[in-house]
């Protein structure tokens, strides 16, 4: 990615080599909810935007049970100017996105940490990887989360990008009031169904994605060769199914909370190719 020498985001906080005790972790943030898709983003207004953007923040990505070697601090000194400057191509991004629609788009806090941080959704783990936590509106990253995504077979900046716009997108699902219906939902659901609502919420997170670096591209330039590719095996790579196998498991669909690969490749691929937010609909 060409990233160097661009905007640098202020809301990045570095929280690393804080000191925090432990305690719980962080957990993962129907027919009467699709009523609400009805006649979608013809209007200005947090309820219609919320009529495409059908899904809430889900504290925890998966990742795989192996904790990954901690980086070296010119390493991770690189890797903290390239977070800074990806927050705020989805700052650009979104404003301008948020701005068609008549709403002000507000960013989210990005937390860098190392190995355990309390948020308002209880305690991450560098071994859970990125969360996005929508009580307090704050994204969640170790920065070791790079060496596990070289191990996952993803390597490459506009992988970890993908990662970082993902969780933008759940914040954006958060900030138009979805994530109060989609937990209600769940809450009256049974286990299957509500990782199935799950399921919807991550795969129009990744569409989002997929919207965003759309967007950016054209306004900004910003991709080289092989840079579509590193995202796409990226999105594969926390698919359930993968995350299960690697764990010496068979993959069983009623528990996914991610989705597929493939899924999450289709749903990735559907909102870089329209650069339309209401291409994201995962629950029509």
């Amino acid at each position: 990615m060409r990233w160097r020498g661009r905007r640098k985001s202020d809301n990045v906080v570095d929280r690393r080599g804080a000191s925090r005790r432990p305690g719980r972790r962080a957990v993962g943030g129907g027919a009467a909810v699709l009523v609400v898709l009805a006649g979608l983003f013809f209007g200005q207004d947090a309820s219609q935007i919320a009529r495409v953007l059908l899904g809430a923040g889900q504290p925890g990505a998966q990742a795989p049970a192996q904790q990954a070697p901690t980086q070296n601090n010119a390493q991770q000194d690189e890797a903290t100017q390239f977070v800074r400057v990806i927050l705020a191509e989805t700052e650009d991004t979104w404003v301008r996105a948020f701005a068609e629609m008549g709403r002000q788009y507000q960013p989210p806090k990005l937390i860098l940490y190392n190995d355990m941080v309390r948020s308002a959704c209880g305690t991450g783990s560098a071994q859970s990887g990125p969360f996005y936590c929508p009580g307090d509106y704050q994204i969640y990253i170790d920065l070791s989360f790079l060496e596990q995504l070289r191990q996952m077979g993803a390597p490459g900046d506009f992988a970890f990008a993908y990662v970082i716009a993902h969780e933008v997108g759940h914040h954006v699902q958060n900030i138009v009031g979805i994530a109060q219906q989609v937990r209600a939902q769940q809450s009256r659901s049974s286990q299957a169904q509500a990782n199935a609502l799950s399921v919807r919420m991550e795969l129009q997170a990744d569409c989002l994605a997929g919207v965003w670096i759309n967007r950016t591209e054209k306004r900004n330039s910003i991709l080289e060769p092989g840079d579509i590719e590193e995202g796409l095996e990226a999105a594969a790579a926390v698919g359930d199914d993968r995350i299960m196998r690697q764990a010496g498991r068979a993959p069983r669909r009623e528990a996914f909370t991610h989705g597929s690969s493939a899924q999450r490749v289709q749903w990735f691929k559907r909102g870089m190719q329209s650069g339309k937010i209401d291409s994201c609909n995962t629950f029509g």
